[in-house]
């Protein structure tokens, strides 16, 4: 059986050799560009449908499609990511994210947001200043309960 990471690997290597976007992919399976990305990177899982669409679309074998359906263990290998992208997501949270907290509280009560019921969409905005990456979040907000 197929690995998420032999999955990744095998999707990476098609995606390139095809010379398609993410965003190609994504209308390949119907579902999100951030949903069938993070599936592909072994995140999140895809139904039957979206992954034989995948397979199909970039000529991949029945193992991927396989590999892309089962449930993804999520963790992280480093605490603190190297990497500069993801290092300043990390640095955004660090920031702001107990005002980010401070500010849901205010507005929603004792909770969380959901990243469970949640969507992620990720656009670029030109400015002549310097284009702009536009990120927005949506998540279910999950009160706590009390008894």
């Amino acid at each position: 059986m197929m690995t998420k990471i032999e999955m990744t690997e095998t999707i990476i290597l098609a995606k390139a050799h095809k010379q398609v976007s993410w965003s190609e992919i994504a209308t390949a399976t119907g579902l999100s560009e951030v949903y069938t990305t993070s599936a592909c990177l072994g995140m999140n899982s895809l139904n039957p449908q979206a992954a034989e669409a995948l397979c199909d679309f970039l000529g991949l074998e029945a193992d991927v499609s396989t590999a892309l359906q089962m449930f993804p263990h999520k963790t992280w290998e480093k605490a603190v990511p190297t990497d500069p992208l993801i290092y300043r997501l990390y640095e955004i949270v660090g920031v702001y994210g107990p005002t980010m907290k401070e500010l849901i509280h205010e507005k929603f009560g004792d909770g969380i947001m959901s990243a469970i019921d949640f969507s992620m969409h990720i656009e670029k905005e030109e400015n002549p200043a310097g284009d702009r990456v536009v990120v927005t979040m949506n998540g279910k907000f999950l009160g706590y309960k009390s008894w």
